[in-house]
């Protein structure tokens, strides 16, 4: 059992409103996946699915352990491994998920398997790097591709995709414009030498929101379903869905001279009042925090963290605010509190949202 006091609350509403918000600018035909990789941005992939699998159409996670999470949590809604190793394949298979196969080694280790079982059209999807240099084949690699394809019946093409590379960016316009093309023209080969057409994707987050026009079968919401579009405009029509908080364990009364926490960083210039929340640097806050850097909310009043964040705790100054012991703190519960922790530990708000540690107990709120 999970007896940490500090919480992360998971705001349900708030998720249905940003997945209904994406949903309005698309077509009534588009499919929609709900990327739930990483713990869901740091909150619950399992708790995240579990609300949303009656309202999309797919799940998409990084590694097969998190969609037999969600497997195991009794979830059949269509999950995407994107990016599978050839050590979780027969994993895949079992909990029938759907692998993304990026490369010829690992096509040839799925193709390999699924020939062994055998397994009958199992689907999978195919990645095509078309400028983001991270994973995909090239479309140099689509005439061997598809001669593999026409030779087997124990594999099936559900999704052709890619992934654009500066699609929130509209002064990579150009470039994106670019990868756009690019991905049609490989779509075209495969519908032209195959017997089926696959779904295609290509649009992330701020995909949907700049390039709406190139949706084609489905689009894949990551961040946006938490809270934060491409730019401050676009937030501000979404809702938090992340809500941290803690409780005051112990007040000090500090006198001048007196110091507070590790390497005594924090000296009193005058009598003042600390109060200790057990929340640290181990739970995903940034030790860039400490030291009058970063806030919290004791009584709806901001109370600057004071001294280094420790691992298990902050300590924050509460000399001007009416509080006491066990009082509820909020970390954050909003997109500019998130931001301004994100700007003040030099980092973006996706570090952010994943840092929160697992050992934080989550709760989903709808």
């Amino acid at each position: 059992m999970n007896n940490h006091v500090s919480v992360l609350e998971i705001d349900g509403k708030a998720l249905e409103h940003n997945l209904n918000y994406f949903k309005n600018k698309l077509n009534e035909t588009t499919k929609i996946l709900a990327v739930v990789k990483a713990f869901g941005y740091g909150s619950d992939g399992v708790l995240v699915a579990d609300f949303l699998k009656d309202k999309v159409d797919y799940f998409a996670v990084a590694y097969a352990h998190e969609g037999i999470a969600l497997r195991e949590a009794n979830i059949k809604t269509p999950i995407l491994v994107l990016h599978p190793q050839i050590a979780t394949l027969q994993d895949i298979i079992d909990y029938r998920l759907e692998p993304n196969l990026y490369n010829f080694k690992i096509f040839n280790a799925f193709l390999e398997l699924a020939d062994k079982v055998p397994l009958m059209n199992y689907p999978i999807h195919i990645k095509f790097n078309t400028g983001l240099n991270r994973l995909g084949f090239w479309h140099t690699d689509i005439p061997k591709i598809i001669s593999e394809l026409k030779e087997t019946n124990h594999i099936k093409v559900q999704s052709l995709f890619s992934h654009l590379a500066a699609s929130e960016d509209l002064e990579e316009k150009e470039f994106t414009n670019q990868q756009l093309n690019n991905f049609a023209y490989i779509a075209q080969q495969f519908y032209k030498h195959l017997n089926y057409e696959p779904m295609l994707h290509i649009l992330n987050t701020s995909g949907v929101v700049n390039y709406a026009v190139a949706q084609f079968d489905m689009v894949r919401v990551g961040i946006g379903l938490y809270g934060f579009g491409n730019d401050a405009e676009e937030t501000k029509q979404l809702k938090n869905t992340h809500n941290l908080k803690s409780i005051i364990s112990q007040i000090h009364l500090i006198e001048p001279g007196e110091t507070v926490g590790y390497n005594r960083a924090f000296v009193a210039k005058k009598p003042s009042k600390s109060a200790t929340i057990p929340v640290g640097h181990a739970d995903g806050l940034s030790r860039k925090l400490g030291n009058g850097a970063g806030y919290v909310l004791v009584n709806n009043q901001k109370a600057k963290i004071i001294g280094n964040v420790c691992m298990d705790m902050i300590m924050v100054d509460v000399t001007k605010i009416d509080c006491n012991e066990g009082d509820e703190v909020i970390i954050f519960n909003h997109q500019d509190m998130l931001n301004n922790i994100a700007d003040t530990s030099e980092t973006i708000v996706y570090e952010t949202l994943t840092s929160i540690s697992p050992r934080v107990k989550k709760v989903l709120k709808s």
